[in-house]
């Protein structure tokens, strides 16, 4: 099989990577010429623009988006929809919002394309541990595109799935992204209780190591941790700001329109927000407040 790649970021270039070495042929497009060049240099080819990559492929084309989400992978569908014909397939493997999702997918029906939305996850380790794939979209499109999703997978028939119609991959990788906010959140503050605790001088790089092993909190996000705390046991050099890419407050949004609490998901979001002001007004007039009323001592900065 023969598959065009648009965005060879880091993700992109090695989910490329993997889908070559699964046998298949990859020309891969990006705009920054030294990205191309180093997709050559792991052995796939490269196209200069996104109409000598659409001429490279054979009819049918299945090319796979990996741009960021909104306007970004808007315009490079706008650009692609007068290149591709009817027959082609599109999977947009980023993490695109699934109601803009919905949307293109009626604009590439119109013109007889498939368009397959692909929530993936695997970050960095996916070129060598497999990609996770929910995949939204047409059962015959995504059969045709089976091979693709088989190499990227652990295996075959592990780690991946065609989980329902356009829409519900992203939807997936939505919450999956909103459920990992949790996890995260409750990894570090436990792991900022141990730390506190002085008296016990807690190894936190042992704490985790024995957790791994045999423990109910045990998980790929936890050896992550541990080898995180293993190299930087004081999290040294590392500014207390922690930033999102939309997913966590897509899942929330979500969550209030179908009346579903999930109290634990928004915390952890509001808790990423609130890591991004170095100069809190609210903390402030807290301290404020409790003068007023209580004549508490006030911390001067």
């Amino acid at each position: 099989m023969k598959l065009g790649m648009i965005g060879l970021g880091r993700m992109g270039s090695n989910m490329a990577q993997r889908i070559a070495l699964g046998g298949h042929q990859v020309v891969g497009f990006d705009l920054n010429p030294q990205a191309r060049k180093e997709l050559e240099a792991k052995g796939a080819a490269s196209a200069d623009s996104l109409a000598a990559l659409v001429a490279a492929l054979p009819a049918p084309r299945t090319l796979w988006l990996m741009v960021p989400a909104g306007d970004i992978t808007d315009n490079t569908l706008k650009d692609l929809l007068s290149l591709l014909a009817a027959g082609d397939t599109v999977i947009d493997g980023g993490n695109s919002n699934y109601k803009d999702t919905v949307r293109r997918a009626r604009i590439f029906a119109e013109k007889q394309m498939d368009y397959i939305d692909c929530g993936t996850s695997g970050g960095i380790w996916g070129l060598t541990e497999g990609y996770s794939l929910m995949i939204g979209g047409e059962k015959a499109a995504v059969e045709r595109a089976r091979p693709l999703f088989e190499a990227l997978a652990p295996a075959k028939d592990q780690g991946w799935g065609h989980v329902g119609p356009v829409g519900s991959g992203h939807f997936t990788k939505m919450i999956h992204n909103g459920i990992e906010y949790g996890m995260m959140q409750a990894y570090a503050e436990g792991f900022s209780i141990l730390k506190h605790k002085s008296e016990f001088a807690l190894d936190l790089h042992q704490v985790a190591e024995i957790w791994r092993t045999g423990s109910v909190v045990r998980s790929w996000l936890l050896d992550l941790t541990s080898d995180a705390l293993g190299k930087n046991p004081n999290m040294s050099g590392i500014a207390p700001y922690v930033v999102d890419s939309g997913e966590g407050r897509w899942t929330v949004d979500e969550a209030i329109a179908l009346n579903v609490p999930a109290p634990i998901i928004t915390q952890s979001l509001i808790e990423r927000l609130r890591s991004r002001d170095d100069d809190s007004f609210t903390d402030k007039l807290l301290s404020a407040m409790r003068n007023e009323f209580g004549g508490h001592a006030i911390k001067s900065e």
